[in-house]
């Protein structure tokens, strides 16, 4: 009997996470309500460019959920507000924050990412770099360390709560609201008008210390982790072709979306479609759709360019793209660039689009290899750590499903409930 509890225990890393990342999906399709359409590859482009698919938040039993895990600001957040003047106004400030040169932002992205620390998580590494990457985007002069603390503090319990690995911690959050409201005369662009003082520093923290710290430090892992695992291609875009690093970028969003389902509302008819239906658009089925061996990685399938591929890692141009589009893959190859002068790339850790492990990589002098054993250890403290990880992920997932339920945030805020 005790053989046979030993091998049952042994045995979980090998298939206890799959079973709770489906028990996980399962809540997650629960939460979506009858009313969702998931969209079918072929008509993805048709539906998700179409003018009727314009709403965001309003309407869907999802909203609640990302407005809970975005809080707070997420009426004021650029990616959640509905079409109208405040949407125009808000995404107007946006572009005037990002219109800069390419060779600004590439300096920018060569400084912040010459000062990070190594860190065993990827993801680690990459938060305070891109902290302070947003901070003098934002302000025009270098982040202090306090400032990087909180905004870091922020982005890091915003992502937890959303990969559902920790709950959120909303004082960490507020410390940051409060220190932007006294900063708002020092910003080196208008704000949005129309916006109260508070409401200009949740707009603030929500478009450029959120959501750009969090998907720029996510998509900087999923490229470590990439190179970790690739070490030919980690050694040619260590020549400094960029060419080829942009195919490296492009295949990564690829095989790694920062977005797994994103959802609009019709604000229209559409064909077929009727007005109030809640669209999904499952950007990894997309993504793979047309491509042969899908799962295989492989940069040389952008060699031609993105035009004619299923690649939309901004979203669609026509409806509400990432406003970041021009801006992150400049930044990013720079960045990348950097880190590779000083670091080789090491991991046996696994690597998934939603990436709760947050990275794990062996840092050594660029050119050097770890040990062996190191690279096996970190592989069996990866796969129980994931046992563990998968548990909670389930525990808090659904515990922070019900109570974004019960404070029905976006419904509230639009009178819906």
């Amino acid at each position: 009997m005790l053989i046979l509890v030993a091998l049952f225990v042994l045995s979980l890393p090998w298939w206890l996470p799959g079973r709770v990342v489906a028990l996980r999906l399962l809540v997650f399709e629960r939460v979506n309500g009858q009313e969702t359409v998931a969209v079918p590859v072929e008509r993805f482009r048709e539906v998700y460019s179409h003018p009727a698919a314009s709403g965001r938040s309003r309407g869907a039993a999802l909203s609640d959920l990302f407005w809970y895990w975005l809080s707070p600001g997420a009426d004021i957040h650029q990616e959640h507000l509905e079409p109208g003047e405040r949407y125009d106004a808000v995404a107007a400030a946006t572009r005037g924050f990002l219109a800069v040169s390419k060779t600004a932002i590439e300096d920018l992205a060569v400084r912040c990412a010459r000062r990070a620390a190594p860190a065993y998580r990827l993801r680690d590494l990459a938060m305070p770099v891109w902290a302070e990457f947003s901070y003098e985007l934002v302000f025009g002069e270098r982040c202090p360390p306090e400032a990087r603390a909180l905004i870091v503090a922020n982005a890091d319990d915003v992502v937890t709560a959303l990969k559902c690995t920790g709950l959120r911690h909303m004082d960490r959050r507020d410390r940051l609201t409060a220190y932007l409201e006294t900063r708002l005369d020092d910003v080196r662009q208008p704000l949005p008008g129309g916006l109260t003082r508070h409401e200009q520093a949740l707009y603030l923290q929500g478009v450029f210390f959120n959501t750009a710290v969090v998907q720029m430090a996510e998509a900087t892992a999923h490229l470590g982790m990439v190179l970790a695992h690739h070490k030919e291609t980690q050694a040619r875009a260590r020549t400094g072709d960029d060419r080829f690093l942009d195919q490296v970028i492009n295949e990564t969003f690829r095989l790694y979306p920062l977005f797994g389902v994103a959802h609009r509302i019709t604000r229209g008819d559409m064909p077929d479609i009727p007005e109030g239906t809640v669209l999904c658009f499952n950007y990894p089925d997309f993504h793979r759709a047309g491509f042969p061996e899908p799962d295989r990685f492989d940069p040389a399938r952008f060699e031609h360019g993105v035009r004619d591929l299923n690649h939309i890692p901004f979203g669609m141009a026509a409806n509400r793209p990432c406003p970041a589009w021009r801006l992150a893959p400049i930044a990013l190859r720079a960045a990348c660039r950097e880190l590779l002068s000083r670091w080789e790339l090491s991991s046996s850790a696994r690597h998934t689009r939603s990436l709760p492990n947050r990275g794990p990589c062996l840092l050594t002098p660029a050119g050097a290899q770890p040990p062996a054993w190191r690279l096996r250890v970190m592989a069996v403290r990866d796969r129980w750590e994931d046992v563990w990880r998968s548990l909670v992920q389930l525990v808090l997932g659904a515990y922070m499903v019900w109570d974004a339920r019960r404070q029905a945030l976006c419904a509230r805020h639009f009178g819906d409930r």
